[in-house]
């Protein structure tokens, strides 16, 4: 049924392009007045995630000054979902595809459908697996956040500690983030990690059980990593109903508000922020010079910034 409701929605945005703007799942509407009509959509792992609601933002701000138009769909960390919404789109016979991919591998072969078919796919976010069928893949430099993330650690706990990793493998970005964080414990011998655990969709939710078992089995714990805010909260809520969240220095990626505020708090040590709205900004003005053939990079990195204790009043005033 959700298939269906996927392509019944692009039919009638075909029939009515040009009259009608269409509405997102999210928020908001655009405009054709005066533009070229383009139709865009981008496609998102979820969008129960504040960072993703934060780069349709930037993606609009391009778009819609362009008098153009931008659907937003929820694959709901489902890569069966997403293939067929790509699928949808290249039936739509759109001008342009933003992706952020559930499975950086599996999308391939939906890639190899939309280029064949001349439909521009730029990827946001997180990478895929062959980036030769993609216009150009705009995201945080997630490996110097992961990075960031595990220089802080190493300075909170200069002593020998024992450190919990939740990864997300089938997600590139999170991969680059696990790989930044144990490059910054390389050659320090004075560190164990205990843990490696998939935390499913990198939800708060599916992080909470999976830090009370990390405590149960590692009742000294000295530290966790998490691929983003929202797993970190999860460890938090299990930290918390612990007794331990005093003892356990929580890390993530992201800087969404809330993990802001825990910094903010002392509940986190910090958090590497992204900057979705510039990854969305750079992502809509890169397909705009590739429509109008121009060379695009293949690569467009987005800068990343640690927030901590000493600059997280910053972030919280500006709402970054």
């Amino acid at each position: 049924m959700r298939t269906v409701a996927w392509l019944v929605a692009l039919l009638l945005w075909t029939l009515v392009a040009g009259c009608d703007s269409g509405t997102s799942p999210d928020s908001g509407s655009a405009t054709q007045d005066g533009g070229s009509g383009r139709r865009f959509a981008v496609s998102y792992q979820t969008v129960d995630n504040p960072f993703f609601s934060a780069l349709t933002k930037g993606l609009r701000s391009v778009i819609e000054t362009q008098g153009d138009t931008l659907q937003v769909y929820d694959a709901s960390f489902d890569a069966r979902i997403q293939t067929q919404q790509v699928s949808d789109m290249i039936q739509a016979q759109l001008d342009g595809v933003f992706l952020n991919p559930v499975n950086w591998k599996g999308i391939g072969r939906s890639l190899q459908q939309a280029k064949a078919s001349n439909l521009p796919v730029i990827v946001v976010d997180a990478p895929v697996q062959d980036r030769n069928l993609v216009v150009t893949t705009v995201a945080s430099d997630n490996f110097a956040a992961g990075k960031l993330a595990g220089e802080a650690f190493c300075k909170k706990h200069p002593e020998s500690a024992k450190v919990a990793l939740l990864t997300l493998p089938v997600n590139k970005a999170c991969r680059d983030r696990i790989s930044g964080f144990k490059a910054a414990l390389e050659g320090k011998a004075q560190y164990t990690i205990v843990a490696e655990q998939h935390v499913g969709k990198g939800t708060t939710e599916a992080a909470h059980p999976l830090m009370q078992d990390i405590l149960q089995r590692t009742p000294d714990l000295d530290a966790v990593f998490a691929i983003n805010d929202p797993a970190a909260l999860g460890c938090l809520r299990a930290l918390e109903q612990a007794g331990k969240a005093d003892d356990v220095t929580v890390l993530a990626v992201d800087g969404h508000a809330k993990a802001i505020e825990e910094v903010a708090r002392g509940r986190m040590l910090g958090t590497s922020a992204q900057f979705p709205e510039e990854i969305g900004a750079a992502a809509a003005k890169a397909m705009y010079r590739h429509l109008e053939g121009q060379t695009v990079e293949p690569d467009i990195k987005i800068r990343v910034e640690l927030i901590d204790s000493s600059n997280v009043q910053r972030f919280a005033k500006s709402g970054d």
